[in-house]
C-alpha cells in the first residue's frame, strides 16, 4: 500500500493481514474508511519493539520501497544501514541485541467477534534474516510484506524521519495509531484499557491511571508535540455511574509545513550518497559524525556540505575534499551571505571582462574581415584594371604601342620597377623584356590603362 519511496505503517501491515484473510473466505470488516481500514473494529498492535528495533525495521522497509524490484535477500553497505537507522553506537553487541529484538517482533490484527464467535487474527514477523560482515548488511523481508511495503493503495504516509526521533516506545505507538486522524483532527472515544494495550506489557503500576499518566501517557503526548509533526491534546471520560476514568479522546492537529522542517529517509539517503561518492567519506569519518549526531545534525551537515562545495568551485580545496568537509562540519563552518555576494560581484567582473573582451575581439576580427575583403577587391581590381590595359596594349598600332613603351620607361614608376627586378635601366623595354618579367608586364599594363581610361571615359 505504499507507493515507490513511502513506507507501509502498523496500519497498513494490519490491513494487509485482514486481506489476505479475506482471500481465504474468512469475514473482514467492509466498512473500510478513507485510509483502507476500520478504525474502530481493528486493533493493531506491534508486540515486543523498542525503539531501536523501530528504527531498524523503518530502515529496512525504505531500502525494500525504493529497490528497483523486490529481491530475497536486500544487500546494502553496513554504514548506509545505520545511517538510515540513526544508530550512533560503535558497539556491535549491542546492535546484535536490536536485531534480536527486532526479529522477534510481531505485528498482530485482531477483530471484534462475529456473530458466530470467531474473532478474525492475523500475525506475522517484520523481518527476517539479519547478518552483517565486511561492511554489508544483509537483510530479508518476509514476501507477503514486500508486496505490501511497495504496493500502491489508498493510506497515509508515515515520515521515517520522525519516527526515528522517538525514543520513547510509548510515543512511537501512538504516534502510528493517531496519526491516521490527523485530517480530521479528533479521534473517537478509545477505552483505556486499549490504549495500555497499544504497547504491550506495561506493569502493574500502568493499571492505575494517575500511574499510567504519569510515567506513559503525559511522556508521551510531551515527545509527539515536541519532535513529531503533530500537536496533541486529550480529554478524558469517565466510566458510566463512575468517577473511574474509561476512556480518552485525542485532538489532533499538524503544524505548519515552515514550523515541521521535517525530512524522510529520502533526505538521510541524499546527504550520504554526497558524503560518500561526491566527498568521499571513510567509514572512520562516517562513525564520528554518526558517534555524535546530536551535534552534527542533519542542518549542520548541511551547511558544512554547502560550505566545500563552495569552497571547491573557488579552488580552496587542494588535498582532500572529505578532509575540508570533516573540518568545517567540526569548526561549524559556514558560507556567509557577504562571501556569496563577494563571489558575485566578482564573477559579475568577470563575466563583463569577458564580453568586453569577445566584443573586442569580434570588432578586430570583422575589421581583419572588412580588410581582407578590401584587399580581395583592390587585387581583383586591379587584375581587371592590367588586362583591359593590355588589352588596349594589344588593340593599339604599332606606333602607339612604341610611344606607350618609351614614356613609361622615362617614368619614375618604370625605373622603380625595373630597380627591383634588378634589369638594365639602358636595357630597350620591348615585348620580349615585358613576356619575361611579369611583374613589369603587369605595372606596364596598369599604366597603359592609366593612358587610355580617359580616352575610354569620353568614348562612354
Amino acid at each position: 500500500m505504499a507507493e515507490r519511496g513511502q513506507l507501509a505503517t502498523s496500519q497498513q501491515l494490519a490491513l494487509a493481514l485482514f486481506d489476505d484473510a479475506s482471500a481465504e473466505g474468512l469475514p473482514v470488516d467492509s466498512a473500510r474508511s478513507d485510509i483502507g481500514f476500520s478504525r474502530n473494529n481493528v486493533l493493531i498492535r506491534i508486540v515486543d519493539l523498542g525503539v531501536a528495533a523501530r528504527r531498524l525495521i523503518d530502515a529496512a522497509y525504505f531500502i525494500v520501497a525504493y529497490d528497483e524490484r523486490p529481491r530475497d535477500l536486500y544487500d546494502v553497505e553496513l554504514d548506509y544501514f545505520k545511517w538510515l537507522m540513526r544508530y550512533s553506537s560503535r558497539n556491535n553487541t549491542h546492535l546484535e541485541q536490536v536485531i534480536t529484538e527486532a526479529q522477534k517482533a510481531l505485528i498482530q490484527a485482531t477483530a471484534p467477534a462475529e456473530a458466530d464467535g470467531e474473532r478474525p487474527f492475523g500475525s506475522t514477523q517484520l523481518i527476517g534474516r539479519i547478518s552483517y560482515q565486511g561492511g554489508r548488511f544483509q537483510f530479508r523481508v518476509p514476501p507477503d510484506l514486500i508486496g505490501i511495503i511497495r504496493g500502491k493503495g489508498k493510506s497515509h504516509w508515515l515520515s521515517l524521519r520522525i519516527t526515528s526521533m522517538f525514543t520513547l516506545s510509548y510515543a512511537r505507538v501512538m504516534y502510528d495509531h493517531l496519526l491516521p486522524y490527523a485530517d480530521e483532527g479528533l479521534t473517537d472515544w478509545i477505552p483505556l484499557d486499549e490504549l495500555r494495550g497499544w504497547q504491550g506489557e506495561m506493569g502493574a503500576n500502568a493499571q492505575v491511571f494517575k500511574y499510567f499518566k504519569r510515567d506513559w501517557l503525559e511522556p508521551a503526548v510531551q515527545q509527539i508535540n515536541e519532535v513529531s509533526d503533530l500537536s496533541l491534546a486529550y480529554e478524558t471520560r469517565n466510566l458510566p455511574g463512575s468517577r473511574k476514568i474509561g476512556s480518552l479522546r485525542f485532538r489532533i492537529s499538524r503544524k505548519d509545513l515552515a514550523e515541521r522542517v521535517l525530512h524522510t529517509h529520502e533526505h538521510a539517503k541524499e546527504i550520504y550518497q554526497t558524503l560518500k561518492q561526491e566527498f568521499g567519506l571513510s567509514t572512520a569519518q562516517f562513525n564520528q559524525i554518526v558517534g555524535d549526531r546530536d551535534t552534527y545534525t542533519d542542518e549542520r551537515l548541511e551547511q558544512a556540505i554547502d560550505r566545500t562545495r563552495f569552497s571547491l568551485k573557488l579552488g580552496k580545496v587542494t588535498k582532500s575534499p572529505a578532509g575540508f568537509f570533516m573540518k568545517a562540519l567540526k569548526e561549524g563552518w559556514v558560507v556567509s551571505d557577504a562571501e556569496r555576494e563577494m563571489v558575485q560581484v566578482q564573477q559579475s567582473l568577470i563575466e563583463r571582462e569577458q564580453q568586453e573582451t569577445e566584443a573586442k575581439a569580434q570588432a578586430q576580427n570583422r575589421m581583419a574581415l572588412q580588410a581582407a575583403a578590401q584587399e580581395v577587391s583592390a587585387q581583383e581590381r586591379m587584375g581587371d584594371e592590367v588586362r583591359q590595359g593590355w588589352d588596349a596594349y594589344e588593340a593599339a598600332t604599332p606606333e602607339q604601342r612604341e610611344n606607350w613603351r618609351r614614356n613609361y620607361k622615362r617614368s619614375p614608376a618604370a625605373k622603380l620597377t625595373m630597380r627591383r627586378l634588378s634589369i638594365d635601366p639602358m636595357a630597350d623595354l620591348n615585348e620580349a623584356l615585358l613576356s619575361q618579367y611579369e611583374a613589369l608586364r603587369a605595372a606596364f599594363s596598369l599604366y597603359v590603362f592609366m593612358q587610355t581610361r580617359s580616352v575610354r571615359s569620353i568614348v562612354r
